[in-house]
């Protein structure tokens, strides 16, 4: 097993990340972060610490981050459409027992990755503030990690929240570019890859059938997340699996093709501000900063994810 920090803004697939690596025989999840994006801070770590109650692990510590953006105030609403006003598909639950520690998420993440100079893998699935903001804090922890594995970014797709951008950097461009930009061993998730898996419902109808409490609840909250998505697309039958990707990557990295990239962040365009920018051309000859997931091994991932979620 390797140790994984997790920074996510808990909506409907957070919650499966976070069940998908605490379940997981290969992974020591030693913390959770939590961050604005699919719904306010509060909310998210409040969800957070609900997800770890449900799966009895409520001994892995939760500190909360940033509210909005570093730079700037955020720009729209939260994605109810997707995640429900609350984040979990609008399910009533009451306030979980845990509460978050009292060391900010950037402090927290600068004391793991200290404590355990490159044992610590990040894998961020939410707007990169947290982590920006603590390699503002602690510059050398990009030196210290032994990998960050971010969901986000849309290279040669289209864009999610934008037509040309991709939710979780677009939440907070600066700070993703300010990550990307950091000199940190960072491998993108991106929509690249993330967009060719799909949770079917007749999938979540299997863990139905398990007649749990977990399953049950990833199970409601799931149906939500395939019902924006058809309002959405039309075209789809399922959800994607975004962020539980991020974590199979972790565990299994044969599972995506990957690519080296110089990667920037847009940070001025009228109509494409937030864009992930890639130097596409054969012959470029600056330092790739970013290795980018080019394809994925969608079923054997699907097959794993389910697994590890049923066993």
């Amino acid at each position: 097993m390797h140790r994984i920090l997790l920074d996510v803004d808990t909506g409907v697939d957070d919650a499966l990340a976070i069940a998908y690596a605490v379940r997981s025989s290969d992974l020591d999840v030693i913390g959770i972060t939590t961050c604005f994006g699919n719904v306010p801070v509060d909310r998210a770590t409040r969800n957070t610490l609900h997800v770890l109650e449900r799966l009895g692990a409520t001994e892995i510590p939760v500190a909360m981050g940033e509210a909005a953006p570093l730079f700037h105030p955020s720009k729209e609403a939260y994605p109810a459409q997707f995640h429900g006003e609350n984040g979990l598909g609008d399910l009533a639950f009451p306030d979980p027992a845990g509460k978050p520690v009292s060391t900010s998420a950037a402090a927290f993440m600068v004391d793991q990755i200290r404590r355990y100079p490159k044992q610590v893998t990040l894998i961020c699935v939410g707007p990169l503030t947290n982590l920006a903001a603590a390699i503002l804090q602690a510059p050398e922890i990009t030196t210290l990690v032994r990998q960050v594995i971010i969901m986000g970014g849309a290279v040669e797709v289209a864009g999610n929240r934008r037509m040309h951008a991709e939710a979780n950097v677009y939440s907070d461009p600066e700070a993703a570019q300010l990550v990307f930009q950091s000199g940190a061993p960072i491998t993108l998730v991106g929509l690249d890859v993330t967009m060719q898996t799909e949770l079917k419902l007749e999938d979540i109808q299997r863990w139905r059938e398990l007649n749990s409490d977990l399953a049950g609840f990833l199970a409601d909250i799931t149906s939500c997340y395939i019902e924006g998505y058809r309002q959405a697309y039309g075209d789809r039958t399922g959800c994607a699996l975004h962020d539980p990707l991020a974590v199979a990557v972790a565990i299994d990295p044969s599972l995506v093709a990957v690519q080296p990239m110089v990667l920037q962040v847009d940070l001025e365009g009228v109509h494409s501000y937030g864009r992930t920018v890639a130097d596409l051309r054969p012959r470029c000859t600056d330092q790739p900063n970013v290795n980018v997931c080019t394809s994925v091994d969608a079923k054997r991932f699907q097959e794993h994810f389910m697994g590890t979620l049923m066993s």
